[in-house]
């Protein structure tokens, strides 16, 4: 948190070869002592404060930088050349306009959270970089038209991320033969059917096509061809059919996202095979996986996850995450039991759905489980008491079904609202405190219907019966008993004289 605001006329006795002012504070205006420095190869003034046009010496600079980080400012205005040999990071900042045109050298280009406005076929189709980069992302832009059916140049790809533009069109055939480690094209406009093209990129580890228009259904080749995949995300589309039985061949799938889609039939057996979901220790081997590296540069991968209700970007934890999302669907059929061999899941979300049947028992065994959702079903019994053992527990809700019966007692079911359980014929904390629920006794003993009305009918009959005796017990006497009628009287006088005896000679 260091602040460097030197003189603007300062020039620095020094020539550096690397500069790392990250997180400094250079701002608000660019750093005019730069100019000078006619050795650098490596500068870092991200997070630096820094709210100013790139000025023209800059961009005109006679040194080549082989890096430069220029992240998370409020730079603005249009770039249109940047001398930058292999890594450049003009991320989180206001620049608009086209896409820079860069050095063809260049490995790593990320420019997004911006609002650069272009179509990306100038830049695709004719960029002279494409043949060595292996890194590319432009998400969080303002980029719009189709996608370019020429990336056959960009065979070095690993990375490759456009999500969250204006993007429309399909899929072009080509981009399934970049083989990319992660795509990302989530939060567009595009539609049709996902092309069998894509089965080529055997390398892909995520894979990201939610919130568009796809349509078809999920294909089964990704269940063959695909084996890589890590991360699957079809969310909010307009895919339909059954999910394909092939896609259980996903065996280091550790996150398959489907939710808020047309999808029908049963939820397959056969998601118990899906072994990234069934090992609580993800540890051993995903560093390998996250990271890519090109020459001395390295990235973690990263993808956007819905968890407990809310969407967030996952980096280098990413991998430590396991979560299954069929939302928002029309699953009929039982919960199969089989999913509770996925001991190591995180996050399960059944809600919005048309399942029926009791709740698999061995739900409880998933002792991982931070997040349960299975509200909005037509699912029937009670909570299985083995939902005590769900220690890690801190999202529940199996609201809008029509469960009966006592909430098992835990530390963990007992903390969430009552609306996670309403309006079910539940009962026990946290629906109710007391012995009576909707007719029904706390004790476990399952007498419902005429029985319970009959229990709270008999005590306000027993209230009834003992005010009426009590009253002309006392009553009868006074009434039939002109001696004890005349005595009770007189004493009344008596209490109040001597009443009005006292306040008198208070008011005095």
């Amino acid at each position: 948190m260091l602040r460097f605001q030197p003189n603007p006329s300062w020039v620095p006795p020094f020539q550096c070869r690397v500069i790392q002012m990250g997180h400094w504070y250079l701002g608000p205006k660019f750093p005019r002592w730069l100019e000078f420095q006619r050795n650098l190869s490596g500068l870092d003034i991200s997070h630096a404060g820094i709210s100013d046009v790139i000025p023209a010496w800059f961009l005109n600079l006679s040194t080549h930088l082989d890096y430069a980080d220029l992240s998370s400012n409020d730079l603005t205005g249009g770039i249109s050349y940047l001398n930058v040999r292999t890594y450049l990071d003009l991320s989180s900042n206001r620049f608009t306009g086209p896409l820079p045109r860069l050095l063809p050298t260049l490995f790593a280009l990320v420019l997004s959270n911006n609002s650069f406005s272009v179509s990306l076929v100038e830049f695709v189709c004719n960029s002279s970089q494409s043949t060595n980069t292996w890194f590319l992302d432009i998400s969080t832009n303002l980029l719009f038209g189709e996608i370019p059916d020429c990336w056959n140049k960009w065979q070095r790809l690993e990375v490759l991320n456009l999500g969250n533009n204006k993007l429309t069109g399909k899929i072009p055939s080509s981009l399934g033969y970049t083989n990319p480690v992660e795509l990302n094209l989530g939060n567009n406009s595009m539609f049709g059917e996902i092309p069998s093209t894509l089965g080529n990129c055997s390398r892909l580890v995520v894979l990201d096509l939610s919130e568009n228009h796809f349509s078809g259904s999920v294909p089964a080749w990704m269940g063959e061809k695909l084996s890589s995949l890590v991360v699957l995300r079809l969310r909010s589309n307009n895919f339909d059919g059954h999910i394909p039985h092939k896609i259980c061949a996903l065996q280091s799938l550790q996150n398959l996202d489907l939710a808020i889609n047309n999808i029908s039939g049963a939820i397959p057996k056969c998601f118990s095979k899906f072994s990234a979901m069934a090992t609580k220790d993800k540890t051993s081997n995903y560093i390998d996986r996250w990271i890519v590296s090109f020459n001395d540069a390295s990235v973690y991968l990263s993808a956007l996850l819905v968890l407990k209700g809310r969407e967030d970007e996952y980096s280098s934890t990413l991998g430590l995450v396991t979560s299954l999302d069929l939302s928002a669907n029309s699953l009929t059929g039982e919960i199969p039991k089989e999913l509770g061999t996925l001991i190591g899941l995180g996050s399960l979300n059944l809600s919005r759905n048309l399942l029926t049947g009791n709740i698999p028992d061995n739900i409880g065994n998933m002792e991982s489980m931070e997040s349960l959702d299975l509200s909005m079903n037509k699912l029937h019994g009670g909570i299985p008491s083995s939902f005590s053992n769900l220690n890690f527990l801190n999202h529940f809700n199996v609201s809008y079904n029509n469960l009966t019966g006592q909430i098992p007692t835990s530390t963990q079911l007992q903390s969430f609202q009552v609306s996670s359980y309403m309006p079910n014929h539940l009962f026990g904390p946290p629906v109710s405190k007391n012995c009576i629920a909707k007719g029904v006794p706390t004790d476990g003993g399952g007498r419902e219907g005429s029985n319970g009305r009959s229990k709270v009918n008999g005590f306000y009959v027993s209230v009834v019966v003992g005010f009426v005796m009590g009253f002309w017990g006392v009553v009868a006497p006074l009434f039939f008993i002109r001696s004890w009628r005349h005595a009770y009287y007189q004493k009344l006088d008596n209490v109040g004289r001597k009443l009005y005896v006292f306040w008198a000679t208070k008011c005095r």
